[in-house]
């Protein structure tokens, strides 16, 4: 599967995240011998698609650079309840210091990466893309998007810088639709342009105007398939609004080429993971 050239956390977002939970020191760390090893095995209880080995990895390297870390399950992998997705082994200060940040990382991009997984088989076979949105938690947004990527759906706008989707407000800012497309074809960004509608009329206005794309937001099934056959192929349809897994595929039955959903990040959901500490010795 191929992954976007995105890097999930880097290191001194993986500071950051052992600041906020182990501060000056861990002082419940600390009752245990310092020299003294363990072994830990982390666990699945549900089934899912394994997502944030990097970050995971960072984080024990970050404390303690001995800590090895044997992986049974590779990234993107699915595994089933009961699975044993790694074993680490070392120092166990290192080890039970490490483990909440660790596993909250884990749990929650193969969480988002196991929740895109399943949105992106209910739509096997009709050619449609599904995206993610910018709906993404503050500061984690490359690391949610690189876990839609592993879940096998597909990124929309990183952010504000890397294209242009004119919404209700821009349009009602510029003066009309004609307008704010014209309004940003004159800033030649090299970037796709997008123009969300709410009618046919409105779809009508920005295919004249040039769009790359047109987000139909909130169309019935009917007014899609409408807009299928008026678009004739003149700009790329994007559908939002109303998505869910029990009408994606209708959705993307209707001919329209990509369905953008919020909930693959906005909805999070964290697997359910355990970690498992052995002293040895």
């Amino acid at each position: 599967m191929g992954l976007p050239k995105i890097t999930p956390v880097d290191s001194d977002e993986i500071g950051r995240f052992l600041e906020e939970d182990v501060g000056p020191a861990d002082l419940t760390a600390q009752i245990v011998p310092e020299t003294a090893q363990a072994t830990a095995r982390v666990i699945t209880r549900e089934n899912m698609v394994l997502c944030g080995r990097a970050g995971f990895d960072a984080v024990f390297a970050r404390l303690d650079p001995n800590i090895r870390i044997n992986w049974q399950v590779a990234e993107c992998e699915e595994a089933e309840p009961g699975a044993i997705l790694c074993t680490l082994q070392g120092g166990a200060r290192g080890l039970l210091t490490g483990e909440r940040t660790a596993l909250n990382l884990l749990q929650m991009l193969s969480g988002t990466a196991t929740l895109a997984r399943t949105y992106a088989r209910a739509v096997e076979g009709t050619g449609v893309t599904v995206l993610d949105t910018r709906k993404t938690l503050p500061g984690l947004r490359k690391a949610q998007k690189y876990a839609v990527r592993c879940g096998g759906c597909h990124n929309h706008r990183m952010g504000l810088y890397d294209g242009i989707l004119i919404k209700e407000n821009h349009i009602l800012a510029a003066g009309s639709i004609t307008l704010a497309v014209g309004a940003a074809q004159a800033l030649r960004a090299g970037v796709p342009i997008e123009v969300e509608v709410e009618s046919l009329d409105e779809m009508e206005q920005a295919l004249a105007a040039g769009a790359d794309r047109v987000l139909l937001d909130n169309f019935g099934l009917d007014a899609m398939r409408q807009a299928v056959a008026l678009n004739a192929g003149r700009a790329q349809l994007e559908v939002s609004g109303n998505v869910s897994l029990q009408t994606i595929r209708a959705i993307a039955e209707t001919g329209v080429g990509f369905i953008s959903v919020g909930a693959l990040t906005k909805h999070v959901r964290a697997i359910d993971l355990s970690m498992r500490i052995t002293l040895r010795g």
